[in-house]
């Protein structure tokens, strides 16, 4: 056999491997994406708690091995439907005028809070999944937030809120009084206030302080 032979049936085992590959990663990503849209129909249905992973994988036909291989537990593939709905809600933010007014933020923040506590699972893993308690995974969850900062610091930069600080400290505080009010509905001793009614006055004081 000469060295020509030899390169050319190395070269063709080598495009045989790389076909091979391809064939199989489109063959897993199909995998995801089908347990990824069952999921997405049984929340729909039944709620983000209520979703197990015996139901994923009856419903997207295939083992439950397989969906551990995509995903650690069913709180990994929360944060990824969790993530993807409330990067939904900030892509609508981003494309609204800049709130004016404290009030105004409030209502803009409405459907974004109301979502992240529609249940208290949902909250939970926000919570767990922020960055702030897992570090070393960082996913959607986690990104989002710093997402949420950045679209405030837009905002605060065609208003006329307090200048005493810098804007990413600013920034922060109003997501840490809107976590907090999320946060306090589901505290049997602090809920009898709405989130609407209670993010309202921390962020007119935050934002307009009296001196």
């Amino acid at each position: 056999m000469t060295v020509v032979n030899i390169l050319f049936d190395q070269s063709q085992i080598f495009w045989q491997k790389q076909k091979m590959a391809k064939t199989i990663q489109k063959r897993t990503l199909k995998t995801r994406a089908r347990l990824i849209a069952a999921a997405k129909e049984i929340i729909s249905q039944n709620g983000f708690e209520a979703m197990r992973v015996e139901e994923v994988v009856l419903r997207a036909g295939t083992a439950k091995g397989t969906f551990f291989a995509h995903f650690k537990d069913k709180d990994a593939l929360m944060d990824l439907i969790i993530g993807e709905k409330i990067n939904e809600y900030l892509d609508q933010m981003e494309i609204q005028t800049s709130p004016k007014t404290s009030s105004q933020m409030v209502k803009t923040l409405m459907p974004l809070c109301e979502f992240m506590t529609c249940e208290r699972y949902v909250f939970d893993i926000i919570l767990r999944y922020s960055g702030a308690t897992r570090i070393e995974e960082i996913g959607i969850i986690a990104t989002t937030f710093g997402r949420q900062i950045e679209i405030f610091k837009i905002w605060l930069e065609s208003v006329e809120f307090r200048k005493d600080i810098e804007a990413d400290i600013v920034a922060e505080g109003i997501h840490a009084f809107m976590i907090q009010t999320m946060a306090l509905k589901f505290c049997a001793l602090h809920n009898s206030k709405s989130i609407n009614d209670r993010l309202g006055p921390y962020l007119k004081a935050w934002l307009s302080p009296e001196c």
